[in-house]
């Protein structure tokens, strides 16, 4: 058997490779939105060196990959992914902090909560507008997650971002050009450095807990979605432009546009990822019909 493997097949069996191994592995139990079939294997690397030995072959080899976060923004296919999906494990998951001069460094792996948690206790400014964002560092700092107004790269001194060919490289923050959801990053997020600033901790506190607050009072965080759907487009909200197409509360199969967040779909338990697909596209329909306006999709897709 062993003699016909494939040489992905062979590494993956390989017990030097620091990795756990899940094969046909349903992505549904990746995704926040909890809806997607098998990715064909599932691999959560739990050093750079097994990272870089995975992304190599793959890209050596013409085989399908990607690295996913917590999930918070996929929408994987009914049909699942032909490929590998990787998943940064424990090496990538350390949160290192220097009292000195108010920085983070924090694993493309490590929670983006558990950050935002480390400058409250220390009384420090920069993150507070991430409080309650789900996700990865490495993904948020990938899509520059953030409003228009404070996001993740306002805060980067630094990225250490692996290539295709699974070699290193630190980025200044300054060097990336930095978007609304979106960022010039080139490669998977295996570390990235932090600024904060000393603060008032009262404007700290208060700051977060207004965000907490308007978040819980406008989104529908107990239910499965997968946050925001669509970006805003310049000098509007997608949510208003949804609501006054009167698409609040539309369902398609399992998926629900949200009555408390027009820009949200919610996964009512039976939801397909055809189902969410589906009555996205219903969405940009109405309102490029509605307003002239083509939303761009927040979300990533992965096996359409």
């Amino acid at each position: 058997m062993a003699r016909h493997a494939s040489p992905l097949q062979s590494l993956l069996v390989d017990d030097r490779l620091d990795a756990d191994v899940y094969p046909n592995e349903p992505m549904a139990r990746h995704t926040t939105l909890r809806v997607g079939g098998p990715a064909r294997f599932f691999v959560r690397v739990g050093s750079v060196s097994a990272l870089s030995s995975i992304v190599a072959l793959c890209v050596g080899e013409s085989i399908p990959w990607t690295v996913v976060g917590r999930g918070s923004n996929l929408l994987v296919a009914d049909a699942g992914f032909d490929g590998v999906v990787i998943s940064l494990g424990r090496d990538f998951r350390a949160i290192q902090v220097n009292e000195e001069d108010c920085s983070i460094v924090a694993g493309g792996g490590a929670l983006l909560s558990a950050v935002v948690q480390e400058t409250f206790r220390r009384n420090w400014q920069g993150l507070e507008f991430a409080v309650g964002t789900p996700g990865t560092i490495g993904g948020a700092v990938a899509m520059n997650a953030g409003t228009r107004d404070e996001w993740m790269g306002s805060a980067v001194r630094s990225v250490t971002v692996m290539d295709g060919e699974g070699h290193l490289q630190k980025i200044p923050g300054s060097a990336i050009t930095w978007g609304y959801r979106t960022s010039s990053v080139p490669g998977v997020v295996v570390e990235c450095e932090l600024q904060a600033a000393q603060c008032d901790p009262f404007y700290i506190r208060g700051k977060m807990e207004a965000a907490l607050a308007k978040r819980q009072q406008s989104q529908p965080l107990g239910q499965k979605s997968c946050g925001s759907v669509f970006k805003n487009p310049e000098g509007a909200t997608a949510a208003a432009l949804i609501e006054a197409c009167g698409l609040k509360g539309a369902s398609r199969g399992g998926a629900q546009v949200s009555s408390m967040h027009a820009n949200f779909i919610v996964n009512n338990g039976e939801a397909t990822a055809e189902d969410m697909a589906g009555l996205m596209q219903e969405i940009q329909q109405k309102v490029r019909e509605t307003h002239g306006i083509q939303l761009a999709p927040e979300v990533r897709f992965l096996g359409f």
